[in-house]
C-alpha cells in the first residue's frame, strides 16, 4: 500500500497540444492516500479512464510527474509499480481452472503452494466461487469470468494500489450490488488503496470514502459523497449527484435577494456584483409547493410514484426543474409556486459555486 501523488499532471493525445480542448487531461494536482477508497465519477469521455491508465502505468503523462510514496513512477513500466489493476471487460485464462486463475499472480511471485492455497480459497469465498472453484473458465458467464477477473486482483496482499476500471459493467443489478458490499468489506479487512473508475453514482457513492468527480478532463471536486450532495462545487457534480440531480436556474443576483422570471426569492447570505452567467442550484428535496404569492411560478408536467415519494416534474419559465414530494404529503390541485430552502440554495456564476463568505467579504 502506497500514498499516490499526482503532480501538475496534464495529458493529450494530440503530439502538439495548442488549446484547453486540445487535452484530455487539463492540469491537476491530486494526493490519494494510503489505504483510502476512492472513486473516479464521470459520463463517458471525461478523462477517468485516462487518469487511471496514468496512474497504473500504460500511459506516460504529456506533463507532470506520478509519484508512489517518495518514489517516482511517471516513467516505470505497469510491471514496476506493484499494482494490480481491473478492467472493464473479464480477463481471464480460459483453458485454467478457476482456481488456477485466482491462484496465478501468487505463483508468478513464488508464493509457497500451502500459502497459495489459503488465499486462493479466501478470496473465492469472497466472490462467491467456492463450489466452481475446479471448472475450466471456458465455460462460465461474462459475469463470473469478471468475478475472476475481480478476485485475481484481490488475491494479491502486497500490492500498492488496485485499480478498477468499470469492473461491473457486464455484471447483473442483483451481483454488483453482492460484489460492491464485497469490495468494500474486503478494504476494511486489508486496506489496500483503491481506485474504482465508474459513470454510476451509485457504485461511486456505496464504494468510496472520498469521490472525484472528472467533467471534461477536470477534477471539479472531490470529497465525501455527502460533501458532493450538499455543497456541490460545480453545476455539473450537482447534476450528476443525486436522483433526481439539482436543478439550475438562470437567475439575476443582487445582494441577498435572487430575481427569477419576475420573482423574487431571498437567499441566506448576500452577494456583490456577479459577472458572468448567474445561476441558481436548488436540489429537489429542498423545494417547497405553495399556492400563495411567494416563491418562483411554477407549472406542474406530471407527477412519478416512486414509493418512498414522489416527483413532481414541470417548469420555472423554460427551465425544468423537479420537485420531491415525501410520501404521504399532499399536492394541492392548485400548487403554482415553489418556494426554495435559502439555507439550501447555491448560486453559481459560469458554472462554479461562489462562496458566500466570501462573496459578503467582497459585498
Amino acid at each position: 500500500m502506497t500514498k499516490i501523488i499526482l503532480e501538475n499532471l496534464a495529458h493529450s493525445y494530440l503530439p502538439n497540444p495548442t488549446k484547453d480542448s486540445d487535452w484530455a487531461l487539463k492540469p491537476m494536482n491530486m494526493t490519494w492516500q494510503d489505504g483510502g477508497a476512492y472513486a473516479l465519477l464521470g459520463s463517458s469521455g471525461c478523462g477517468k479512464s485516462t487518469l487511471l491508465n496514468i496512474i497504473s502505468g500504460l500511459l506516460v503523462p504529456s506533463r507532470g510527474r506520478i509519484l508512489f510514496g517518495d518514489q517516482d513512477v511517471t516513467n516505470l513500466p505497469t510491471a514496476a509499480r506493484n499494482i494490480a489493476q481491473v478492467f472493464q471487460f473479464p480477463v481471464v485464462y480460459d483453458t485454467m481452472s478457476v482456481r488456477d486463475n485466482l491462484a496465478f499472480p501468487l505463483r508468478n511471485r513464488g508464493m509457497a503452494e500451502a500459502d497459495v492455497a489459503k488465499r486462493v480459497a479466501e478470496v473465492a469465498a469472497m466472490i462467491g466461487m467456492t463450489d466452481t472453484l475446479d471448472r475450466r473458465a471456458k465455460g462460465l458467464t461474462a459475469d463470473a469470468k469478471q468475478k475472476i477477473s475481480l478476485g485475481r486482483g484481490m488475491v494479491r496482499q502486497d500490492v500498492n494500489a488496485i485499480l478498477f476500471d468499470e469492473p461491473l459493467t457486464v455484471i447483473d443489478p442483483h451481483m454488483k450490488w453482492e460484489l460492491r458490499t464485497q469490495l468494500k468489506d474486503l478494504h476494511r479487512q486489508f486496506g489496500h488503496t483503491m481506485i474504482y473508475v465508474t459513470h454510476d453514482q451509485t457504485e461511486a457513492l456505496t464504494f468510496a470514502d472520498q469521490v472525484v468527480v472528472m467533467y471534461d478532463g477536470r477534477v471539479v471536486q472531490a470529497g465525501t459523497p455527502q460533501a458532493l450532495f450538499d455543497t456541490p462545487e460545480h453545476t455539473f457534480v450537482g447534476y450528476f449527484i443525486g436522483s433526481p440531480g439539482m436543478n439550475v436556474i438562470d437567475a439575476q443576483v443582487n445582494g441577498n435577494i435572487a430575481t427569477v422570471e419576475g420573482a423574487q426569492i431571498a437567499l441566506m447570505h448576500g452577494f456583490g456584483a456577479l459577472s458572468g452567467k448567474t445561476q441558481l442550484g436548488i436540489r429537489p428535496e429542498f423545494l417547497r409547493l405553495s399556492t400563495g404569492d411567494d416563491g418562483l411560478p411554477y407549472q406542474i408536467s406530471r407527477i412519478e410514484d416512486v414509493g418512498h415519494h414522489r416527483i413532481l416534474r414541470g417548469k420555472v419559465g423554460t427551465a425544468d426543474v423537479n420537485v420531491i414530494v415525501p410520501e404521504g404529503q399532499p399536492i394541492p390541485a392548485d400548487a403554482n409556486r415553489i418556494i426554495p430552502d435559502p439555507a439550501h440554495t447555491h448560486v453559481y456564476v459560469d458554472d462554479w459555486r461562489v462562496d458566500p463568505a466570501k462573496a459578503e467579504r467582497a459585498a
